[in-house]
């Protein structure tokens, strides 16, 4: 995404990622060497802590420092251990619906 964008990128994860069950999984799926390549060159999982309450994050990082990443995440994270504009995102998917239905 950085290369395509050209901007920093923070992905960010609740829970540490289970990267043997995750290749497992992608055998199952087209492509699954590309897909895994994708995953390896995202760069190494970040464990952060990103509030006082010593609640933890897992990231990982492009075009940015992990120092200033870091730093964002711990800034961005007001009322809960998520930043707030990806909590708030979640919040506003969880609630779409199509035609009544959640989609």
């Amino acid at each position: 995404l950085f290369k395509t964008v050209n901007l920093p990128v923070i992905a960010v994860a609740r829970e540490k990622p289970d990267l043997e069950k995750i290749r497992k999984a992608l055998e199952n799926l087209p492509e699954c060497e590309r897909r895994w390549q994708a995953i390896e060159s995202a760069g190494k999982i970040i464990e952060v802590q990103t509030r006082n309450t010593g609640e933890t994050v897992y990231t990982q990082i492009a075009g940015v420092s992990q120092e200033d990443a870091e730093k964002i995440l711990k800034s961005t994270s007001t009322r809960s251990n998520i930043p707030e504009a990806l909590r708030v995102a979640h919040i506003i998917a969880s609630g779409l619906t199509r035609s009544g239905e959640k989609i």
